[in-house]
């Protein structure tokens, strides 16, 4: 048995800020995916996978006693008593989604009455696919936007206005003819962990300075971060993509591992490159954006590089 693919996500623009509405953009990313599988031979981490399971059917009973979704619990059982795992290259703890897979997975194969991404997708339906996500993926941050799921979910690019005004949006295409600029990952190597680090940010916020910045900095580039890449004008984008990446090298320390504060002071300084969270932070993938890739790859040559999407 294996069920449909279910891939990561990167957001491009809005991590922290979409907590306190800025506009955020997320995008699919289908080099990493995952899918639910019941093999003959399990290996260690199909075995890991399946312990795993079994407590998320725990959590997903309490989900359901809040009555906005319900499951097909005995099927659920049933499988995950046969073996299911989920079978996934989406690195865990590297911003890019590998929960978010596994709801849409589960969402998909076992939720009753469920919204299928073949409707006519109002907002109502996309805020209430948003809703039981967050509830079900709340499993493993302890508190979750939702989106993650509902962009492996859908496969369509997110955009985020606000909390309760989202839609599909289109990107503008890549263009063939002059591929120097970059959107990139970085690799860290470094495991990163979602709930600590959402539970400094939140200490932060009851410190007046801190939630100025956010307002009147973060979200301020972010939101025209958003706009910029939307409309396609590159030479805005990255002027203000500089200012965004200053602005978390100077409010968002714990979240940039302490051996990558210079690379990121060094791409501000040279604009080879500037750096940003993905996702959380505190590890896995830093997003890197440049005008020019092979500048970029020549000052970042001790470092595992991956495009995710081309100016």
């Amino acid at each position: 048995m294996k069920g449909p693919l279910f891939y990561s996500k990167i957001l491009l623009f809005g991590e922290y800020g979409i907590i306190k509405d800025s506009k955020g953009l997320s995008i699919p990313y289908n080099f990493f995916k995952g899918a639910l599988k019941v093999s003959e031979n399990p290996n260690q981490d199909a075995i890991e996978s399946n312990k795993h399971l079994k407590d998320f059917v725990v959590y997903l009973e309490d989900v359901q006693d809040k009555g906005i979704v319900s499951f097909d619990f005995e099927k659920l059982r049933a499988d995950i008593e046969s073996g299911m795992y989920f079978d996934s290259s989406i690195p865990q703890g590297y911003g890019v989604g590998s929960s978010g897979a596994l709801v849409a997975a589960i969402y998909d194969k076992y939720a009753e009455d469920k919204i299928t991404i073949l409707e006519n997708l109002t907002r109502d339906k996309l805020l209430k696919l948003k809703e039981i996500f967050g509830l079900m993926e709340s499993f493993f941050h302890g508190s979750s936007s939702g989106l993650d799921p509902l962009n492996s979910y859908l496969s369509l690019p997110i955009l985020i206005h606000s909390k309760d005004n989202i839609e599909p949006a289109g990107i503008p295409s890549q263009s063939i003819e002059h591929k120097k600029g970059a959107v990139f990952l970085l690799d860290s190597g470094i495991v990163g962990e979602t709930a600590p680090m959402v539970s400094i940010f939140m200490e932060n916020m009851k410190q007046e300075g801190f939630r100025n910045m956010l307002k009147n900095q973060f979200v301020k580039y972010t939101d025209a971060c958003v706009d910029d890449f939307l409309k396609g004008d590159v030479k805005s984008l990255f002027s203000n993509i500089k200012q965004l990446s200053h602005v978390v090298l100077d409010n968002f320390k714990p979240m940039i591992p302490q051996e990558f504060h210079n690379l990121w002071r060094n791409g501000i300084e040279t604009n080879d490159y500037y750096l940003k969270l993905c996702g959380s932070g505190g590890g896995g993938y830093i997003l890197g954006f440049t005008q020019d890739f092979d500048k970029a790859k020549a000052s970042l040559k001790d470092y595992k590089l991956e495009v995710v999407y081309n100016f």
